[in-house]
């Protein structure tokens, strides 16, 4: 190539670079943003109209479940919420009672719904078996070297807080739920996480509810 016609490729590529940041930029600001108003009408009311049943029958007023067997959502990560929503429309997470309400919902309500509850305050829970405590803290804080289980607070925090859109906030869940998704993990029921999946299947029943009940007592 022409030496002297180097700077005007250079130029040029500059340019639609530029011109391609520009209109990406645009499109994202057209993107409208999530709105917990809405989302909150759909979490309290459900929409008789879409056959959408409101999600505080299980879950509880502002996300705190009072059911063992159904998560505490108050204060959990939008972008960790509506991904799991999301999930339940496949194979991957496939539930009798969550599946077909996902269904129900678009992608700006399930976003709407999980903005909702991330503005939601989140009630603490409590470990109950102190025989095991002392274990299941050893699992959450170091792992179990010898199965090659790593630290569960290595993704999830010391506290349980999670990290935004990657890990789920786990401080003070049910313990009952907890253990379930844990042994649903291991047993291929749910497979949205590779990650989890290979953890859990390292893991026996005792090790499982131990951190299960260590997790409920994070705050």
């Amino acid at each position: 190539m022409n030496r002297a016609f180097l700077p005007f490729v250079k130029s040029l590529f500059v340019a639609m670079l530029a011109v391609s940041s520009v209109a990406y930029a645009a499109e994202e600001n057209k993107a409208p943003k999530a709105d917990p108003a809405k989302g909150e009408a759909i979490y309290t009311q459900g929409d008789a109209s879409r056959n959408i049943t409101a999600c505080l029958a299980c879950h509880g007023p502002a996300g705190n479940s009072t059911i063992a067997q159904n998560p505490k959502l108050a204060a959990q990560h939008p972008e960790y919420l509506a991904k799991q929503l999301a999930d339940f429309k496949t194979p991957q997470r496939n539930n009798p009672i969550m599946t077909p309400i996902s269904k129900a919902l678009s992608d700006d309500d399930m976003k709407n719904v999980a903005a909702y509850l991330d503005k939601q305050q989140h009630k603490p829970g409590a470990a109950r078996n102190k025989d095991t405590v002392e274990a299941g803290k050893k699992i959450y804080r170091a792992g179990i070297a010898e199965k090659n289980v790593p630290a569960c607070a290595a993704c999830h925090g010391p506290s349980g807080a999670g990290i935004p859109a990657q890990f789920a906030r786990l401080g003070g869940q049910h313990q009952e739920y907890t253990a379930a998704q844990l042994t649903n993990f291991r047993s291929g029921a749910r497979k949205n996480s590779a990650q989890m999946t290979t953890i859990a299947k390292r893991m026996s029943d005792d090790e499982i509810q131990a951190v299960a009940d260590y997790i409920a007592g994070l705050k």
